[in-house]
């Protein structure tokens, strides 16, 4: 019979991690509709329990939500602009109820082209904290996503937070997505973007486009092509179809190579925009 593992301590889970391979469970969102109709065989362990992972914390140079922070607790939480585009993310995450039970942490383990926490954290320059029971380190969310849900989180290993450094200057942060409908929907294509403005000019720039790779990019000639510019509704038509070449879009059932491309541009224009008009 499979075992089940409930520890209320981070050393308690590692120790265990340690002790033998075992399915990590948090919300389950992910985990338990792709075990419908089949026997649940794994060992589990459970770490929805262990409180030191559930928390939003300022850090002083930079801010830590805990791996089995939920959606809805990321909305409700009082953060500044910078984390806009997160939230409006974190509200596309299924329904409500998946909201209140999916964490951070799981959208990022799950490692799915189409996860649509990934790209607003890759444009807040995140990185994520793992721990084993040798000790703790942080690596670049960019290079923890290796594919197509592969990460090189090891099976002794537990992702226990995600760190978001606080900016130089004036900052926000927008996302939008693009689907077959309007709610409840795997993305075609989805951009976020964070801004730092000084003197009305942009003066640091990150976006990120998900669902046209196998893992979301950032596009590293657009974030150097808006340096300097003014930061106002226009901002949006310095992106050009070259600034997309990082993406390598496939075609399947929701849409084309082509119109992901094609989406993707727009959608970019569309975030920057909206992001200079606030500002």
């Amino acid at each position: 019979m499979p075992a089940y593992l409930r520890p209320t301590s981070q050393s308690e889970a590692l120790a265990a991690l340690a002790q033998g391979k075992l399915t990590v469970l948090a919300g389950g969102t992910d985990y338990y509709p792709s075990k419908v109709g089949k026997p649940l065989v794994e060992d589990m362990l459970d770490i929805s329990a262990i409180a030191s992972l559930r928390c939003i914390h300022d850090e002083g140079e930079y801010w830590r939500v805990g791996a089995t922070t939920t959606w809805s607790e990321l909305v409700a939480a009082e953060l500044p602009p910078l984390f806009d585009g997160l939230k409006l993310a974190a509200r596309e995450i299924g329904g409500v109820q998946i909201q209140n039970a999916g964490t951070v942490a799981g959208n990022l383990c799950n490692a799915s082209p189409a996860a649509d926490g990934v790209p607003p954290l890759l444009a807040l320059d995140a990185r994520v904290e793992i721990a084993d029971i040798a000790g703790t380190r942080s690596v670049a969310l960019a290079d923890f996503i290796l594919g197509n849900r592969k990460t090189l989180l090891r099976p002794e290993q537990l992702l226990t937070a995600i760190l978001i450094p606080k900016p130089n200057r004036a900052a926000r942060s927008h996302f939008a997505k693009l689907g077959a409908r309007k709610y409840l929907v795997v993305s075609i294509v989805m951009v976020a973007a964070t801004l730092e403005v000084d003197a009305g000019r942009v003066t640091a720039a990150r976006v990120a486009v998900g669902a046209a790779s196998a893992v979301a990019q950032r596009l590293p000639l657009l974030e150097a092509a808006l340096i300097g510019l003014p930061c106002d509704a226009g901002l949006g038509a310095h992106a050009k179809i070259e600034h997309l070449s990082p993406l390598t879009p496939i075609d399947d059932v929701r849409a084309s190579r082509e119109y992901r491309l094609d989406a993707g541009l727009g959608l970019v224009r569309r975030v920057l925009s909206e992001l200079g008009g606030r500002a």
